[in-house]
């Protein structure tokens, strides 16, 4: 098993990785529930999957379970849901000394996050991953929250998981394209901050254990939190490809997935970079041959005029600036607010081959 520690000034919390945690998760979760209850969050899918046997483990450690579960989906992490998870928790009157579990990929963990940062103000939560995207990252950091109409993530809050166990054994259940979803936010990692991580994907046999890969992910990301848990600054760095990219999933209507828009932004913002001649190397075409590799787009589908509307909702503008992320060499970016007069300008070249 696999160990990371993220060390935040209020509150230090355990990440564990490896094989049959789900087994384990009862004896794991008791100790942040001393009221003896534990409300288990997951889609219906991962319910389907891995509902019972989670459920079975945390009651053998003598934990009552009010099991809620929601369709499968990024559809359904909005407000209705959100509220609904909330009556729930009220129904099973869970107090304080009581725990969230969150069951699933990053949707579930997002919905769970945030009901259990807001329900009676903030109850224990913990996470079990069971995507590899929601592993590598948003299982991590303490980032929750739901869509609106108007973008994704605009209503939210901050709330520290007290354990994450990512079961490596739930990854063999995932399909070619919710891996493939993971796997951008992986070579993000490298993209950022980590160049010896993009050597290794490149090296890397489909056949080969996910653990270490997670690991080092989870710890880059531990350090970017820690040095800024409320993302105001270095933490930033974890949105690259974000900005285009969340654009792309709002006006797909959600059927282009998470991962896949990322994809296309980080590429789009590469060569955009490069282009723009912001860049000190051209980062663009690694990147590409490597989400091309784990089967990921590289083109996006829609105009740049399509996308403006829900860049410009995006929850990193701050006033008339928008803050992207830059790659300005191989596993290295920076931080670069544009003038949103000027997003289009700057993006015009990354959406040309």
């Amino acid at each position: 098993m696999e160990q990371v520690t993220v060390k935040l000034s209020s509150r230090s919390y355990e990440v564990r990785i490896g094989g049959g945690l789900l087994e384990k998760a009862g004896e794991e979760i008791a100790p942040f529930a001393p009221g003896g209850r534990v409300a288990l969050v997951s889609d219906d899918r991962v319910d389907q999957l891995y509902g019972d046997r989670t459920a079975a483990s945390l009651e053998k450690a003598g934990l009552q379970v009010s099991r809620f579960t929601f369709p499968e989906g990024e559809s359904s992490k909005n407000m209705t849901t959100y509220c609904r998870l909330l009556e729930f928790l009220a129904r099973q009157r869970l107090t304080r000394a009581d725990c969230v579990v969150a069951l699933g990929g990053g949707v579930t963990g997002d919905l769970a996050g945030f009901a259990a940062a807001t329900y009676l103000r903030g109850i224990a939560l913990v996470q079990l991953p069971t995507t590899l995207l929601a592993a590598v990252d948003s299982s991590v950091g303490g980032k929750t929250g739901v869509d609106l109409e108007a973008g994704k993530n605009l209503a939210g809050a901050f709330c520290q998981p007290r354990r994450v166990l990512c079961d490596t054994h739930t990854l063999s259940t995932l399909t070619p394209e919710t891996f493939a979803d993971g796997m951008a936010e992986v070579i993000k990692y490298g993209a950022i901050l980590d160049r010896e991580l993009l050597e290794l994907l490149e090296q890397r046999q489909d056949e080969d254990p996910m653990e270490e890969v997670i690991r080092r992910c989870v710890a880059l990301k531990g350090m970017l939190v820690e040095r800024d848990e409320r993302d105001t600054g270095d933490r930033q760095l974890l949105n690259f490809g974000h900005t285009v990219g969340h654009a792309i999933e709002k006006r797909s209507g959600y059927t282009i997935t998470h991962g896949s828009a990322v994809a296309m932004g980080m590429a789009v913002m590469a060569r955009a970079c490069w282009k723009n001649g912001f860049s000190k190397d051209n980062c663009a075409p690694r990147l590409e041959w490597l989400l091309k590799r784990y089967h990921l787009p590289t083109r996006c589908p829609y105009s740049l005029e399509e996308l403006v509307e829900g860049m410009l909702s995006d929850k990193k503008r701050g006033g008339n600036r928008i803050t992207l992320v830059a790659p300005m060499e191989e596993g290295r970016c920076v931080l670069h607010p544009v003038p949103v007069d000027e997003l289009e300008a700057f993006l015009q070249p990354g959406m040309e081959g």
